[in-house]
């Protein structure tokens, strides 16, 4: 049994202002039209002989997110949520205890980053079988890129010239990001292949490897997946056992001190998509070597990513340039230094400004709400909620609400009574008023909110049971 173990606790800051904290790269459409990057790392595995749903591993402020991706696919998969980022090694041994528990600590884990991009996913599906049949001897098997190009952004992986009959190789040593005339050394010497993250191992193999190298690990994650608590799909490991776990990569916890440690080489077309000049190599070029994606016009512009959200975007006279248009940022960039986004987002949350953190647009469990328009005291949102969910019971005590449906019925339920509404119909809530709103219908609800008051800050919704 192979059992595709997603890791999505990412947040892709050198994506932004795409990728948010609250609504990361993986989450999005970047090079798939119908599909977000998690999504396709998900339908990538789905067709290995002899595989399980995925189980996903994501922090608790991201669960919903990943519930929604899994069942717009139709992918009934498990989540396990972390307490709070503790890296890749920690993350995988929660995932290992519980595949351990649910399919034998003989099955193989195929542990994979979500927000990974693979031009030739047959290449991809041929390695991990290969790694397979190492895993399934009792190998921790690591997939290697073969490098096309001397990259500083990715770690190396130095092999052993002991290739077994499906070219699966004993791992050297591990080597970080090198500068430009290193990387050249490693591309000539073929002796190196890109860190891509991705992991054949059984739960025995991994677990055991913890007791030998990293024992805290492995002893605080045991702890905290034995206090679980299960709700829904989701699975909550113990917070206090989480919370003394060390926090470490795979390659440093284990990797670099075992003595069975292998590579399996990948072609596949691979790229880790960290950066909008990485994106763009990824995608389709026009004949000037652009990338567009929305309303875009471009003019003598050449070697360029342009990325329209919202509104027409127009570059005129420029070579090797990114930009990025949302509802409430710009970017614009050289294409040499997107590397240094993330500068940006780290200022960006020095001065707690809020475009780091969120789009305009909101995901909640029952739908998203998307901010139109604000002013001193007035406040337009745009309200979607999903057939049969509904939004809890709340009052304000410093604003009134106006709802207008523009598509659906909604049921709109007071303190004392329920009443539908109707498409162009529309209702008023006062201030203090307990009211909630639900979809009873098989389409999505649509309406347009005013709020009007003197204050209108998040905090004041007061959360309230209805009788």
């Amino acid at each position: 049994m192979i059992v595709p173990v997603i890791l999505a606790g990412g947040v892709g800051s050198r994506l932004w202002p795409l990728s948010r904290e609250q609504f990361p790269k993986q989450c999005i459409q970047l090079v798939s039209p119908e599909h977000s990057l998690f999504q396709d790392t998900v339908n990538r595995f789905a067709s290995l002989p002899d595989v399980a749903t995925p189980v996903v591993v994501c922090g608790e402020e991201h669960r919903f997110l990943m519930a929604q991706q899994l069942h717009d696919i139709g992918v009934a998969g498990r989540i396990i949520l972390e307490p709070s980022g503790k890296n890749t090694a920690p993350a995988i041994a929660l995932a290992a205890h519980w595949v351990a528990e649910e399919f034998g600590p003989d099955a193989i884990m195929l542990v994979a980053p979500a927000d990974h991009v693979f031009t030739d996913p047959s290449g991809l599906l041929r390695a991990v079988s290969s790694a397979v049949q190492r895993a399934e001897q009792g190998g921790i098997v690591t997939l290697g890129v073969k490098p096309d190009r001397p990259e500083t952004g990715y770690g190396y992986i130095k092999v052993r010239n002991d290739a077994d009959a499906q070219g699966c190789m004993s791992i050297d040593e591990f080597k970080e990001k090198p500068d430009a005339a290193t990387a050249q050394a490693y591309l000539d010497s073929g002796e190196y292949l890109w860190n891509a993250g991705l992991f054949v191992v059984s739960p025995k193999a991994y677990l055991s490897a913890l007791v030998q190298h990293a024992e805290a690990i492995h002893q605080t994650t045991a702890q905290a997946f034995a206090g679980r608590t299960t709700d829904l799909d989701f699975i909550r490991v113990n917070a206090e056992s989480w919370a003394q776990c060390p926090a470490d990569s795979i390659d440093y916890a284990v990797m670099e001190r075992i003595n069975n440690g292998y590579v399996q080489p990948l072609g596949a077309g691979w790229s880790d998509v960290g950066s909008w000049a990485s994106l763009k190599e990824v995608l389709p070029h026009d004949a000037n070597n652009n990338v567009t994606h929305g309303d875009v016009l471009l003019r003598n512009t050449r070697n360029s990513y342009v990325h329209a959200e919202t509104v027409l975007t127009t570059v005129v006279g420029m070579d090797d340039v990114v930009v990025v248009q949302t509802d409430d940022a710009i970017l614009v960039a050289h294409t040499d230094d997107t590397q240094d986004v993330k500068h940006i987002v780290e200022t960006l949350k020095k001065q707690h400004r809020t475009e780091y953190e969120k789009h305009l647009t909101l995901y909640r469990p029952w739908g998203w709400f998307k901010r139109i328009t604000q002013g001193d005291r007035h406040i337009v949102n745009k309200i979607m909620v999903k057939p049969g969910h509904r939004i809890g019971a709340q009052k304000h005590m410093h604003r009134a609400e106006h709802w207008v449906v523009v598509r659906g019925t909604a049921k709109l339920i007071g303190e004392h009574d329920t009443k539908l509404i109707t498409e162009n119909e529309s209702a008023f809530i006062p201030v203090g008023q307990i009211h909630s709103l639900e979809n009873p219908g098989k389409m999505p609800l649509e309406l347009i909110e005013i709020q009007t008051g003197s204050y209108l800050g998040e905090d004041d919704i007061i959360r309230v049971p209805l009788s």
